[in-house]
C-alpha cells in the first residue's frame, strides 16, 4: 500500500471520529450515559475502533501497513470483520477467502440482529474485561470474540437449512481457534469468550445477553439423553474457567459459577455455585437484581 493512500485512510478515520462521543464505562462494566452496552449508535462503535487504530498507527509507525488493511481501509465493521473472519478460516485452493468473505458478508449484510450483537460483544469486551485497553484490540486479537462471530454467521445459516455450510464454518472455527460452537446454539449479545481456548457448547444449548464465559468452559450433554439436552444460561451469567454444566438445566440471570465447578442442577437465579458437585456458597440467593459485575470476581484470570 503506498503512503498516500494509508494517509488518505487515516485522515478519512480522523474526520469521521472528530464528532463521535468518547465511550465510557462505570466500574461494574456498565456504558456510561446509556440504560445498556446495546444501546450505542452503530457508527459509534466503528469510528471508535476505526480512531484507535489511527491513533496506534501513528504512535507505532511499524503498524500502519497493519492496520490501513485490517481496518482503516474498510468503510464499515461488516467490511471488516468479513475479510478478517475469512483470512483466518481460509484453506488455500479448497477454502478460498475471497468466497468465505462473501458469504460471511452476505449474512452480516442481511441480519440486523446479528450487526447488534456483534457491537454489543466488543462493548462487553471493552467494559468487562480488565485486559481490553481498546476495541480494536478484541476485533483484531481476541479469538473469543472472532469464534462467535463465525457462530452467529452459521447459526444464520443452520436455521435456514443450510447446515453443510454451517458445519463446515463450525469445524474451521475449532480448527484455527479452538472453539467449538454447535451451529445450532442460541446465543444472545454482549457476551464475552474470555481467552476461549478450549470453549465447547452444544447443539441446544441457550446462552442470554451480557455472559461471560472463560476458557475451558464446557455447555454439554449428558450423554443419557437425546432432544433438548444442554444448558439454559440465563442474562448476566459468569462461567469461570473451567466449569462443566451438563445436561438441561439452567443457570439462573445474575449466577457466577466459580472456575473448575461441574454443575448437573438447577442453579437458582442471583446465585454463587463452586465445587464439584456445585454447591451454593452460603445456601441463599443473593437479591441484586440483574447487575453485570464480572470483572469483580476471584475466579476471573487475565
Amino acid at each position: 500500500m503506498s503512503y498516500k493512500v494509508m494517509a488518505a485512510c487515516v485522515q478519512s478515520c480522523r474526520t469521521k471520529s472528530a464528532s463521535i462521543k468518547p465511550i465510557s464505562f462505570h466500574l461494574n462494566g456498565s456504558l456510561v450515559g446509556g440504560p445498556s452496552l446495546c444501546g450505542l449508535m452503530v457508527d459509534d462503535v466503528w469510528c471508535t475502533i476505526q480512531e484507535e487504530a489511527r491513533t496506534d498507527a501513528e504512535e507505532e509507525p511499524f503498524l500502519s501497513k497493519h492496520y490501513c488493511d485490517l481496518v482503516l481501509c474498510h468503510a464499515t465493521l461488516e467490511s471488516a470483520l468479513s475479510a478478517h473472519l475469512a483470512s483466518k478460516l481460509a484453506v488455500p485452493t479448497v477454502l478460498p477467502s475471497c468466497a468465505l468473505q462473501e458469504l460471511i458478508s452476505s449474512v452480516l449484510t442481511k441480519d440486523p440482529n446479528i450487526r447488534r450483537a456483534l457491537r454489543c460483544d466488543l462493548l462487553a469486551a471493552k467494559g468487562r474485561d480488565p485486559a481490553c485497553a481498546k476495541m480494536v484490540y478484541c476485533f483484531l486479537y481476541y479469538k473469543g470474540f472472532q469464534a462467535l462471530q463465525v457462530h452467529r454467521v452459521a447459526h444464520r445459516l443452520w436455521t435456514e437449512g443450510r447446515r453443510a455450510t454451517a458445519l463446515l464454518l463450525q469445524s474451521r472455527t475449532s480448527e484455527v481457534l479452538a472453539v467449538d460452537i454447535h451451529p445450532g446454539a442460541r446465543i444472545g449479545g454482549g457476551v464475552l469468550l474470555d481467552h476461549a481456548t478450549g470453549v465447547v457448547i452444544g447443539e441446544t444449548t441457550v446462552v442470554g445477553d451480557d455472559v461471560s464465559i472463560l476458557h475451558g468452559v464446557t455447555l454439554g450433554g449428558t450423554g443419557k439423553e437425546g432432544g433438548d439436552r444442554h444448558p439454559k444460561i440465563g442474562d448476566g451469567v459468569l462461567l469461570g474457567a473451567g466449569t462443566k454444566i451438563l445436561g438441561n438445566v439452567r443457570i439462573g440471570e445474575g449466577t457466577k459459577i466459580g472456575a473448575g465447578s461441574v454443575v448437573l442442577k438447577v442453579v437458582p437465579p442471583r446465585t454463587t455455585a463452586v465445587g464439584n458437585p456445585a454447591t451454593l456458597v452460603n445456601g441463599k440467593e443473593n437479591r441484586t437484581g440483574h447487575i453485570v459485575d464480572h470483572t469483580s470476581c476471584s475466579n476471573y484470570a487475565n
